[in-house]
């Protein structure tokens, strides 16, 4: 193992999933966790601090916090997802490479302040003048989260129909991928492009009304054989399912697991309302699911089934999705109180144990790593140094112990606790 080139030390650090008092942490040149524990002088030492590691976003749209404020009016009556992403098919028109520039670093920066330290940037807005496929608004997302200095997963989308069987209409031709081989040929140039160090590549197919199950094959088989991540949304709506179902005969998730070599590589976003035996199937295969509390109650998509996704342990991750609201705190506290409120009953999430705000604070970290396919999320040798300082004097966790402190956070506070964020060494907050 290399040799440190700096020496943490915080009052608390979380690891092994508590927090232990007065440990140091190592990072070496390459920006690396070389050592946890008695390692010699401090060259940094964070009084009133706890060290956590940095949390992992599994699932962003960066564009659409363009959208946070407006919508929520409601002159027509109810809306639902589907009013909503007329609005969104309105914003896509809107936005050329300077504003798609703008918006990136403008989510990124704000993940950073929130203490996450890695983005899986779920982007299908590909195109600024809908009749030319030229994927010319790639390239910015890369170039965003390299001068903002997050780390970040580019989940390439592929984006080719406008519902199950249908063209694509209005604000979906910025979506619009011209078939498996053009695209391919589009994400191995951005492969080539990317910051070895903070940046990776992965494959999105959209979701099955966007991608013809021929496709889908393709670009499963295309994953597989790159050795990428392949994420993809399914089953948020029944709309979705029903369509599905009336094409083919079954539900999305169900074909996936019979005709898809699903493994530890596929991530499905949402399953707000897959069947329970396709849930405990997909994760038994070692797939994940990514949860986006905070966006799904926005847009009243439904509840999840966690002890369906439970099946398998460290398969739940997180995502903050449209972006709507920035705080993973927020986001790992509202999956267990949505649950509260559906079952009335408290500790859905527990561990067998009756640990939780681990289990909660697993998914936004070692878990979303594992879904992504990084070497991050845990205070461990050999991963990145990816890192989040919290305030010990800060209000909301007045009152705490090692023991509480854990829940403390999850339960008690947000991202104004966060002071310092690290990611592979470098310091980019505080």
């Amino acid at each position: 193992m290399n040799q440190p080139q700096q020496i943490i030390e915080a009052d608390l650090t979380y690891h092994d999933g508590r927090f232990v008092p007065h440990l140091q942490v190592g990072i070496d040149a390459e920006g690396r966790i070389s050592g946890v524990g008695k390692l010699g002088v401090a060259t940094r030492r964070m009084t009133g601090r706890a060290l956590l590691p940095g949390f992992v976003n599994v699932h962003s749209h960066a564009f659409q916090r363009a959208l946070r404020g407006f919508g929520e009016t409601f002159p027509e009556g109810q809306g639902d997802f589907w009013s909503w992403r007329e609005a969104m098919y309105k914003l896509v028109q809107r936005i050329d490479r300077a504003s798609m520039k703008r918006l990136c670093k403008l989510a990124f920066e704000e993940m950073l302040d929130a203490g996450i330290t890695t983005v899986g940037e779920f982007h299908y807005l590909h195109h600024h003048d809908p009749n030319v496929c030229d994927y010319s608004l790639d390239e910015i997302v890369l170039h965003a989260a390299a001068e903002t200095g997050i780390r970040l997963v580019m989940l390439a989308s592929y984006y080719r129909t406008g519902g199950v069987g249908a063209p694509l209409t209005g604000g979906q031709r910025h979506f619009a991928t011209n078939g498996v081989e053009d695209f391919l040929r589009q994400v191995d140039r951005l492969a080539r492009q990317v910051d070895s160090r903070t940046q990776t590549i992965g494959l999105a197919p959209h979701s099955v009304r966007a991608v013809p199950l021929a496709d889908l094959r393709e670009l499963a088989a295309a994953a597989k054989e790159r050795g990428w991540v392949c994420h993809m949304h399914v089953e948020e709506q029944r709309k979705e399912i029903e369509e599905f179902r009336a094409a083919h005969e079954v539900n999305p998730l169900n074909w996936m697991l019979d005709h898809l070599d699903v493994d530890e590589r596929y991530t499905i976003v949402h399953g707000t309302h897959s069947d329970p035996e396709d849930m405990v199937r997909f994760v038994g295969r070692g797939g994940h699911v990514c949860v986006c509390p905070l966006t799904e109650g926005n847009l009243g998509d439904g509840i999840n089934n966690p002890p369906a996704m439970s099946a398998r342990p460290g398969r739940i991750c997180v995502g903050t999705d449209s972006n709507v609201r920035l705080d993973m705190f927020e986001e790992i506290r509202w999956f267990e109180f949505v649950q509260r409120l559906h079952r009335e009953k408290r500790g859905v999430l527990r561990r067998a144990d009756g640990e939780l705000a681990g289990v909660l604070l697993d998914c936004a970290t070692i878990n979303g790593a594992s879904s992504l396919a990084l070497p991050t999320g845990r205070i461990e040798a050999g991963r990145w140094a990816d890192l989040v300082a919290v305030d010990l004097t800060h209000r909301t966790v007045e009152g705490f112990t090692a023991e509480s402190l854990a829940a403390h956070l999850v339960f008690g506070t947000g991202r104004d606790v966060i002071r310092k964020v690290c990611v592979g060494g470098r310091w980019v907050r505080g």
